[in-house]
């Protein structure tokens, strides 16, 4: 649907002039979006399934309060990018969006970066440093992985969160800040409570506004309406107009993409700079194998009471006469696809109705690119 609202336009603007400053080289070169984009894109976000359509609402009925945000999602599903729609729908907009990831840093550096330090304050320490608190004053701090950060750095933030002050390392004086937090995770962080290595407060103060993104294998209807998009970037850069042809697309939309939709991306770019995409076209032997094997593939069925048919649905020897063992390669393939639909996506569940470990359907995942 058309974004209406103030915040949701202020949002667009700001998020399209933000990205094509940040990232010259990733965004096409004077080229304007089509009418119809505008309706599609909150932002730098991009969907017209149901699920996204949902979280545009809740983007824009959150965006002019200071609530703090928690995003949940599978990797590569774009929580950077939701965080950031959030920033530029808001009041905030004009003020700094600042992005860590807390897995990448061990915790006295992450202190550090987070709050700054004082000059002496430990080895290296050679002069004062500002924290991303202050470098965010007024506007939004994103906090990606914060399932990563350790119990003492929960306790820390906690006390931030609450009292809207910091202290900095080697500093005996609070200083206040005023900062909106955004955190994410692909973390379980409810299992990490019950395992005691995730606080329940923190988890408390940080959901005020859980939003969970969907992985990309369950918003399929998006798949053609993001590689075009990404294939219009290209076009931008490259000259010309990049497009996919019909088997291309078919592949794309019956892959599982556990990459989300950052493995999309790649994917595309790949195709065009490896593939060549003769004529401007991406064709289906522009993809990965794993890809074109997906299109292959029979469809996947509800289990359970649709069993005699699922049985008929699995791969077929005709017209291409393969060993037994490649042949119960494509059925484990199937099956497997078949348990992870039935369970929604849940690996846990998936392994469990398997009858195998954990780990072992994990690698099973991986060893058939699932």
């Amino acid at each position: 649907k058309p974004i209406r609202s103030a915040a949701a336009i202020r949002g667009l603007e700001q998020a399209l002039s933000q990205t094509q400053a940040a990232a010259p080289e990733e965004a096409p070169a004077q080229v304007e979006p089509p009418p119809e984009a505008i309706e599609r894109h909150f932002g730098v976000l991009v969907g017209e399934h149901e699920g996204m359509r949902r979280l545009y609402d809740q983007i824009d009925k959150i965006a002019d309060t200071d609530m703090t945000v928690l995003l949940r999602g599978d990797s590569g599903t774009g929580k950077e990018l939701f965080a950031m729609a959030i920033h530029n729908a808001s009041q905030r907009a004009r003020r700094p969006f600042v992005a860590v990831n807390c897995a990448a840093l061990p915790e006295q550096l992450l202190e550090s970066e987070l709050f700054g330090h004082l000059k002496g304050s430990f080895t290296g320490a050679v002069r004062n440093k500002e924290g991303l608190f202050q470098a965010a004053e007024g506007g939004t701090l994103f906090l990606d992985e914060i399932g990563s950060i350790s119990i003492n750095m929960q306790l820390t933030l906690l006390r931030v969160l609450q009292e809207r002050k910091i202290r900095p390392v080697g500093g005996n004086t609070m200083l206040p800040v005023d900062v909106r937090v955004i955190a994410a995770t692909n973390e379980d962080l409810e299992k990490r409570i019950q395992d005691g290595v995730f606080r329940q407060d923190l988890y408390y103060r940080l959901s005020v506004m859980p939003i969970i993104i969907p992985p990309l294998r369950e918003r399929r209807s998006d798949i053609g309406l993001l590689a075009n998009w990404f294939l219009s970037q290209i076009s931008g850069q490259e000259g010309g107009q990049f497009t996919l042809a019909p088997a291309a697309l078919q592949a794309l939309e019956s892959y599982s993409w556990p990459g989300n939709v950052r493995e999309l991306e790649n994917t595309i770019k790949r195709a065009v700079a490896l593939g060549g995409a003769d004529g401007h076209v991406v064709q289906l032997d522009d993809l990965p194998e794993n890809i074109r094997s997906a299109a292959a593939a029979p469809p996947v069925e509800p289990m359970g009471a649709n069993a005699n048919a699922n049985a008929a649905a699995m791969p077929s020897i005709a017209g291409q006469p393969m060993t037994l063992k490649a042949y119960l390669r494509q059925c484990e393939r199937h099956y497997i696809r078949q348990v992870m639909d039935e369970c929604d996506g849940d690996k846990k569940a998936a392994a469990k109705m398997s009858g195998v470990s954990l780990g072992t359907f994990y690698r099973k995942l991986e060893d058939h690119q699932l």
